[in-house]
């Protein structure tokens, strides 16, 4: 079966209010539009759209029928997500299988109530996830070498001391020393305990940080100005800084942001975020899957509930080399972006009309006039660019579905599909849910 599905966005507080609605075609509320769900998640499951007059989701579809619908007998035990990212997420991380099954019983055990502030564990499932740029995306991802983060510490410590900052400038001085003379990766967990722990020194630096970032924006004072030109500091890192300081002012999660990557994704750039990986997407529109979960811990940028004992207890303290996640080509106009989950895979597929000229949309090498994918487990769908057709020729009867921009599929476990038309989509399934697929 091709069933439309969609869903109403989250509205956190970080989401853009254009981005979503551009791309679902609606009006504009003036709120914040953060993430479209398209799965069985239960904080949020997508609906059947306009099926009957009685509203079902996709988690009533599959207790409808299982093993048509389901995956072993049971709900999608992946999440694709349209993210629409207006200002920074919280700096996060997420467990790995193990540590989420314990957390979640140690809670329950505890009888700490599922929406509680204070819970850590919403469920036992860990949360590996994949991000796909589909606009520019910036974010902090993994930690990078300790000599990088010392070195932007010691800029600001002399920034500060020069605008007369000096208990400031302690504290970034006082900051940088606790990245020296240990194994780094103890070192970073240390660093976490420390920026957290309200000692005076840190919180005299985070105090004066976003004065002295913004006064040295102004024309008297031109110290950040000569950095960049000395290339000293990377002026991405200090408008990353900037904006972080401004939003969330006397946040330690401002000092823990210097010790991440800081990577720039150009549309179709991915990253993936294994268990333990420190990250927060910054800005940008961008196709997301994970495992169907919500366990995340927070290590600041945010008004919510912080463990940072807990945070410390799971976190990869390893450096990160590269955060971005390459794609594998499966052939003309597809690619895939296969991480080592079970729960989910991703793949991209661009298109072109048989008849159109070269260079007009995605009529280049980099899109196909056909292509045909196998389905043998469940798939969801989302077209983020022009309007497709997609098919299920060998079905009895066939089966067949055109779908714009903005608009999205379930599509069952079944025979193969074949898509055409002229666009973008992403489809999401299980890790090994599509084998051979073929293009042309």
């Amino acid at each position: 079966m091709l069933i439309f599905i969609e869903n109403t966005p989250r509205a956190y507080a970080w989401g853009s209010t254009d981005a979503l609605p551009d791309m679902l075609g609606t009006a504009p509320t003036g709120e914040p539009q953060a993430e479209l769900w398209l799965g069985t998640h239960p904080g949020s499951p997508a609906h059947v759209a306009k099926a009957t007059p009685v509203q079902h989701t996709l988690i009533d579809l599959v207790e409808s029928d299982p093993e048509r619908y389901g995956v072993d007998g049971g709900p999608l035990p992946f999440l694709l997500k349209v993210l629409a990212i207006g200002a920074p997420l919280s700096l996060q991380v997420h467990p790995n299988r193990e540590q989420a099954a314990e957390g979640f019983a140690a809670e329950e055990a505890a009888g700490v109530p599922r929406d509680a502030r204070e819970r850590n564990y919403c469920d036992p499932t860990h949360k590996p996830e994949l991000l796909v740029a589909l606009s520019e995306v910036t974010a902090l991802s993994g930690f990078r070498d300790l000599a990088n983060a010392r070195a932007d510490l010691l800029l600001l410590a002399a920034a500060a001391r020069e605008l007369g900052f000096l208990s400031g400038a302690e504290g970034f001085e006082r900051a940088a020393c606790r990245l020296v003379g240990r194994e780094a990766g103890e070192l970073r967990r240390t660093f976490l305990t420390w920026a957290f722990s309200g000692e005076p020194r840190i919180v005299k630096a985070l105090s004066c940080l976003p004065e002295v970032l913004a006064a040295a924006e102004s024309d008297a004072v031109g110290y950040w100005e000569r950095a960049v030109d000395e290339g000293t500091v990377d002026p991405d890192r200090l408008a990353a800084l900037r904006a972080l300081a401004a939003a969330h002012p006397g946040d330690p999660g401002v000092l823990v942001s210097l010790l991440l990557h800081l990577v720039r994704l150009a549309p179709g750039e991915a990253i993936f975020l294994g268990a333990g990986q420190i990250h927060a997407y910054l800005g940008g529109v961008a196709v997301e899957v994970m495992a169907s979960s919500d366990n995340v811990l927070r290590a600041g940028l945010t008004q919510k509930h912080v463990d940072i004992d807990e945070l410390c207890r799971i976190v990869d303290t390893g450096e990160l080399a590269d955060p971005r996640f390459p794609a594998e080509r499966l052939g003309h106009g597809l690619l895939a972006w296969r991480p080592a989950v079970p729960e989910f895979q991703l793949v991209r597929a661009r298109l072109r009309e048989a008849e159109a000229e070269a260079g007009a949309g995605y009529a280049d090498a980099d899109a196909a006039i056909r292509i045909d994918l196998p389905a043998e487990a469940p798939v969801v769908l989302v077209v983020t660019a022009g309007k497709v057709r997609v098919e299920r020729p060998d079905a009895r009867p066939a089966e067949v579905a055109s779908a714009r921009r903005g608009q999205s599929l379930y599509v069952s476990a079944g025979e193969p599909i074949c898509i055409t038309g002229h666009g973008e989509v992403f489809l999401a399934t299980i890790g090994d849910g599509f084998g051979g697929p073929a293009a042309r």
